[in-house]
């Protein structure tokens, strides 16, 4: 068996990023190249590139690209720029916390004073180095979330999972896919359910692809038949990733992750989330305070492009919706695995981390 996944969401090439188009697949592969923070912002709102950590990576290397722009003489000009293309990153996508984690460490270099008098040439080599290092810590990042979720499945297990949280959505293994990746190399996996995830469809565009990619065992299914399935058949987890964590546990993510955490309680199935640290936001103090991205109405009246409801029928779109705490089992992280009270067990990986200033 391969020991990395086959599948890359970006690729950087010194001068020009290049985001796998994520809404042709599994039909096409597609690569957008990008030259501009302008085009990554508009990758990340459009969806060519999505899931967390993935949106935070890529942000990191728009700004890289942002350093690189024509006209900037001088590295006021170059910061003045940098600070544009920060704010309009931020803006692509409000609910993922890793867009604005990435953005910010990013901007830590070009306002640390002891890099101001540097040149303009040698700001776009530390600008570079950064995102590398961010990449390269997300990648590190899956393979630890991976070990530290893999305890918690039984031999034979079979795992429900939602929306896509695997190469296609980080920089390595994935989230919630790297824990069953993980626990399909020990050999643990029986099969994987995955729900079809609309109305973007990233499970059953994305996810069942990658899972074939891998040769992991799988079944489609369309989101309203997972409570038929959790009492019909042995489903021994739910696995999930998160786009945003409170400091209380509550956890954005996909729309749908909501409802599947309250099927799985009500049929005694244990429910994991697995996200890095980087997406536990501790400023952010319940589901509450989390903003929830309403995106185009065309999304669920359309599907590749054609109508499948009457013309001028009025739809909604959250994009994610947000399970309490309650009904979490435990969260995943590339620190541990962190359970009940949350308020208490995710603050303990922060502790050990170097302040940054």
């Amino acid at each position: 068996m391969n020991k990395f996944p086959k599948t890359r969401a970006f690729l950087w090439k010194k001068d020009r990023l290049l985001l796998l188009d994520q809404r042709v697949l599994p039909h096409r592969l597609l690569w957008k190249t990008c030259r501009t923070w302008f085009q990554v912002a508009k990758g990340i709102r459009d969806m060519v590139v999505r899931g967390a950590p993935a949106i935070g990576c890529v942000a990191a290397y728009g700004l890289a690209l942002a350093a690189r722009a024509k006209n900037l003489h001088s590295r006021e000009d170059q910061k003045r720029y940098l600070d544009q293309a920060f704010d309009g990153l931020l803006e692509a996508r409000p609910t993922a916390v890793n867009l604005r984690w990435a953005l910010e460490r990013m901007r830590q270099v070009w306002t640390s004073p002891t890099l101001n008098s540097i040149t303009p040439a040698a700001m776009i080599r530390a600008l570079d180095q950064e995102a590398l290092k961010i990449e390269a810590e997300d990648r590190d990042s899956n393979r630890r979330i991976g070990e530290n979720g893999v305890s918690l499945l039984p031999f034979d297990a079979v795992v429900l999972t939602h929306c896509n949280t695997g190469s296609l959505a980080t920089a390595g293994l994935g989230t919630a896919f790297g824990v069953i990746w993980t626990a399909h190399r020990g050999n643990k996996i029986r099969k994987v359910i995955a729900s079809e995830t609309r109305p973007y469809l990233q499970g059953a565009r994305l996810t069942a692809w990658e899972l074939q990619q891998e040769k992991i065992p799988f079944e489609l299914i369309t989101d309203s038949m997972a409570a038929h399935f959790m009492k019909t058949e042995k489903i021994d987890a739910v696995i999930v990733g998160a786009d945003r964590i409170a400091a209380n546990g509550d956890t954005a993510n996909k729309i749908g992750t909501y409802s599947l955490a309250v099927l799985a309680a009500h049929h005694d199935i244990p429910f994991y989330v697995a996200a890095p640290l980087s997406t536990v936001d501790l400023s952010t103090a319940t589901g509450r305070d989390i903003p929830i991205e309403e995106r185009s109405a065309d999304e669920v009246t359309l599907v590749r492009g054609k109508s499948i409801a009457p013309k001028n029928t009025i739809a909604r779109h959250p994009a994610f919706d947000v399970t309490p705490a309650d009904l979490i089992t435990a969260i995943i992280s590339d620190k541990g695995v962190s359970k009940p009270p949350y308020t208490e067990s995710l603050r303990i990986p922060f502790e050990s981390l170097p302040v940054l200033i």
